[in-house]
């Protein structure tokens, strides 16, 4: 996990990209230019910091204007602690505020929670307020639009941007691939995101959402990273292929896809887990 913990900073570490150019090579050193200018267009509006933990005001490819605004960070971020594994939370009230930045990482305002829409740390760890206030009520008091939630599994390879509201900083990196299933204490999620290692961030970082440069949308959510090498414990998740190898990579980083999240939401960006194509966790009955 990597929120700040009592007195101590987790460590964190993404994977930046460098792109190494051929020396005396123009088209090399024309690709890298075009990658940097790709980066430096990634800003902060949007992104909003939270007592522990990063986040973003994030729409879906469906959503309106006069759609409640949204706003996802990690499930172990949420402020009643972090779910258990197989735990799902929907539709919990909730008053967390959240500040909300501008393009510069000046403080626009301030945003509130009216519910904790949906929350999980199984499969992937997210959590998804619904607020008090519209997508375009927002636009008008602040001037800030909401990030856009990508609805294709991303690339590796592909050049990113993790945009931290809590320590107003924004880390580039490149996907260096994907794990199957990624360990953690108690938790599992599939289908993880690894970073390339050259990136390092800090306690705060968590919920960050990560920014595919090229197309500017949300393709995953910052989580997690291996600490101080451990196997599978609490800051040091693992590694398990298909076959059931454990890997473990010190100092490596990882974050939770979001691409299938839309298929979730429907009209008036209600949560809808039985929609076709949902693929989050349900609650079960005792734990509604």
């Amino acid at each position: 996990m990597k929120r700040p913990l009592v007195g101590t900073l987790v460590t964190v570490v993404l994977g930046a990209a460098t792109l190494v150019g051929t020396v005396g090579t123009a088209h090399a050193a024309d690709s890298k230019a075009e990658a940097v200018s790709k980066a430096a267009a990634v800003d902060f509006a949007g992104a909003v910091a939270l007592s522990n933990c990063s986040g973003s005001v994030v729409r879906m490819p469906t959503s309106q204007e006069n759609d409640p605004a949204l706003v996802m960070s990690n499930g172990h971020c949420l402020e009643g602690g972090m779910p258990g594994a197989g735990e799902v939370i929907v539709d919990q009230p909730s008053s967390r505020s959240f500040t909300l930045l501008d393009k510069s990482a000046g403080e626009a305002g301030t945003i509130r929670a009216a519910k904790v829409a949906y929350a999980t740390m199984t499969d992937t760890d997210v959590s998804l307020y619904e607020t008090g206030a519209t997508y375009a009520e927002i636009e008008q008091r602040y001037g800030i639009k909401p990030l856009e939630l990508a609805t294709e599994h991303p690339a590796q390879g592909a050049s990113i941007s993790v945009v931290s509201g809590y320590w107003k900083k924004i880390y580039s990196c490149r996907i260096d691939g994907f794990v199957p299933t990624l360990k953690e204490g108690d938790w599992t999620w599939k289908d993880s995101v690894r970073y390339t290692p050259e990136c390092k961030t800090i306690g705060g970082t968590s919920g960050s959402p990560v920014i595919d440069t090229a197309s500017g949308k949300v393709a995953a959510i910052n989580n997690t990273g291996n600490e101080s090498g451990g196997r599978c414990t609490v800051n040091n998740p693992c590694e398990v292929d298909e076959n059931g190898n454990v890997t473990v990579h010190k100092g490596i980083n990882y974050a939770q896809q979001t691409y299938g999240i839309p298929k979730c939401f429907g009209v008036g960006n209600k949560l809808d887990l039985n929609a076709e194509g949902c693929a989050l966790p349900k609650p079960s009955a005792s734990r509604r």
